[in-house]
C-alpha cells in the first residue's frame, strides 16, 4: 500500500507540479536556516550550508522556547541616521557604485540588509560639515513669518540620495529630529544651547510643519518627528535645551494644533534622550492636553537602562515606543560594539516595547568625518566607512543587518524566553516566518535548543557570536 501510494503521489507530481513545492515547504517547516556573525568578522551575516532539524526529541539543555501565540508590539523597521554627512559621502561615490550601495543597504535580495526605517536632522546634526537651519538670517533679524524658509542645502546631497532611497523601497518609515531651530527664535541666538522663546512657539510650530510639506512636495514623506534631538544636552553644536515642561506647553498650545489645522498626519514623538529620564515623555504624557496629540517617545541609551521603555510603556500602554539612536565607537573593538548593541539594541530594546532600532549613523570617512566643530562627535563610527571609492561594512552594519534582513515593517515580536547568557528577541512576519535573533554574550561557547511546542532544534554559538534563525 505505501509503494503505491507513493506511486499515486508521483503521478500526481507530474500533472500538477503541485505535490513538490508542498513538499519542499513541509521540508522547510521541519528545519531551521540560520545566518551567523563572528566577533572576528571572518564570518558576517552568512548563511550557513547546514540546516538545524526540528525533531520530537527534547535534548535536555538550556532552552529557547519560543511562543508564536504570545504577541507583543507590531515592528515599524531598523536602520540608520542618515546624517548630512552620510548623505554627502554616498552622494559623491560614482553612480554605478552608489546605486549598487544604496541596493545593497536598502533592499534585502542577496547580500542586501534591507534597512527599512530613516532618521533624518531637521537642518544639521552634530555630523553635518557644518551648522544651518531652514531659516537662517543676518544676526539682529527676525523672521516670524518664516519667508525664508528654504531646504536649498538639502538638495545639494540629502535629497537626491532620499529620492533614490525611496524609489528603492517607497514603504521606509522616514523620522525627522531637529538639533536646534534657526538662532532668531533662540534666548542665546546661537546654534549651541539656549532655549526657544516662547515667543517664536507659534512660528516653530509653522516651521515644523513647512518641514513635512516641503519634503513632500520634493518626494518625500516624513512618517514622525520629534521636537528637540536630547532636549536636555545643551552643549552639543547644534543643540538646544528644552525642559519636558516646555516640550509640554509646545505640543498642546502650538504644534498639536498646527499640525492638526494645516492636515499634517506626521506623527508627534517625544524626548528623543537618554534612557535615565523617563520622567521626561512622563510628565508630558500626564498632561491632558498634550496626550491626544503624541504618538509616543523615543529614547538614546547614552546615559540608564533600556528598561526605562517599559516604565513608560506600563503606565501609557496606548502610546508608542521607539529606539532613535545609539553611536558605535570607532576606537572601539568590532567584537565588543557587536555584541554589546545587538544585546542592548536589538533584543533588548525591543523586549522593551520599541517598535525600530535605530543606530548612529549611517556613513563616515576613514577619520569619522564629517562632524562640527566644538562639540560635534570625532569618533562615531558609521554603519559603513566611505574612504574614497573604498567601502568597508562595520559593526552596526551587522546589527541591524542581523535584524532588518529578516524583520520586516509589520511583523510582531512574540513570546521568547532568556536563558542563561543566550540574549534573544523572537517576531512573526507577516509571511509567516517565524525569526529568532541570538547573542552569545558568555565567555564561553554555548549549546542549546530551539524549543516550539513539541518540537527542538539543536544549535551552538562561539563566545560573541551572533546569529538570526529562520524557519
Amino acid at each position: 500500500m505505501m509503494k503505491r501510494t507513493g506511486q499515486l503521489l508521483c503521478c500526481l507530481a507530474l500533472l500538477t507540479g503541485s505535490v513538490q513545492p508542498a513538499i519542499s515547504q513541509q521540508k522547510k517547516n521541519r528545519e531551521i536556516r540560520y545566518w551567523l556573525t563572528s566577533p572576528d568578522k571572518s564570518i558576517a551575516l552568512q548563511q550557513q550550508a547546514t540546516t538545524l532539524p526540528f525533531t520530537t526529541q527534547d535534548k535536555n539543555m538550556a532552552t529557547i522556547e519560543v511562543d508564536a501565540a504570545t504577541k507583543f508590539q507590531p515592528i515599524d523597521g531598523f536602520g540608520f541616521t542618515l546624517t548630512g554627512g552620510s548623505a554627502t559621502l554616498i552622494n559623491q561615490l560614482p553612480a554605478a557604485q552608489q546605486d549598487a550601495l544604496l541596493k545593497e543597504l536598502f533592499l534585502t535580495k542577496g547580500n542586501g540588509i534591507g534597512i527599512s526605517y530613516l532618521r533624518l536632522s531637521i537642518g544639521a546634526s552634530d555630523l553635518s560639515a557644518s551648522v544651518f537651519t531652514y531659516d537662517d538670517i543676518p544676526d539682529g533679524q527676525t523672521d516670524p513669518e518664516l519667508k525664508h524658509f528654504n531646504i536649498n542645502e538639502e538638495k545639494k546631497d540629502l535629497i537626491p540620495v532620499l529620492k533614490k532611497i525611496v524609489a528603492l523601497n517607497p514603504a521606509i518609515r522616514i523620522l525627522g529630529s531637529p538639533w536646534t531651530p534657526p538662532a532668531w527664535m533662540k534666548t542665546n541666538n546661537s546654534f549651541i544651547g539656549g532655549s526657544l522663546k516662547p515667543e517664536y512657539y507659534g512660528a516653530y510650530a509653522q516651521y515644523f510643519v513647512k518641514y513635512v510639506k516641503t519634503m513632500k512636495a520634493a518626494g518625500i514623506t516624513i512618517d514622525a518627528i520629534t521636537i528637540q534631538n536630547e532636549p536636555l544636552h545643551p552643549k552639543n553644536n547644534p543643540s538646544m535645551l528644552m525642559l519636558a515642561e516646555d516640550q509640554a506647553i509646545f505640543i498642546k498650545d502650538h504644534l498639536g494644533p498646527a499640525f492638526k489645522k494645516a492636515g499634517v498626519k506626521t506623527k508627534i514623538i517625544l524626548y528623543d534622550h537618554n534612557c535615565d529620564k523617563p520622567e521626561y515623555p512622563l510628565t508630558i504624557l500626564r498632561d491632558k492636553a498634550a496626550y491626544p496629540y503624541i504618538d509616543g517617545s523615543a529614547f538614546h541609551l547614552y546615559g540608564g537602562t533600556i528598561d526605562a521603555l517599559s516604565i513608560v510603556h506600563d503606565e501609557f500602554p496606548a502610546k508608542h515606543l521607539y529606539f532613535t539612536e545609539q553611536w558605535s565607537d570607532g576606537k572601539g573593538s568590532f567584537s565588543h560594539e557587536l555584541k554589546n548593541n545587538v544585546s542592548k539594541l536589538i533584543v533588548g530594546a525591543t523586549r522593551n516595547w520599541s517598535r525600530n532600532v535605530l543606530q548612529w549613523n549611517l556613513a563616515a570617512d576613514a577619520h569619522w568625518n564629517p562632524h562640527t566643530d566644538q562639540g560635534g562627535c570625532s569618533q562615531c563610527l558609521g554603519g559603513i566607512t566611505i574612504d574614497g571609492q573604498s567601502i568597508s561594512r562595520n559593526s552596526s552594519y551587522y546589527v541591524i543587518g542581523h535584524a532588518a534582513k529578516f524583520v520586516p515593517a509589520g511583523s510582531v515580536r512574540i513570546a521568547s524566553n532568556i536563558a542563561g547568557p543566550l540574549d534573544n528577541v523572537a517576531f512573526l512576519t507577516p509571511g509567516g516566518k517565524t525569526v529568532l535573533i541570538v547573542v552569545n554574550t558568555d565567555a564561553a561557547a554555548q549549546d542549546f535548543q530551539i524549543k516550539v511546542k513539541n518540537k527542538a532544534a539543536a544549535a551552538s554559538l562561539r563566545s560573541g557570536e551572533v546569529a538570526t534563525f529562520v524557519w
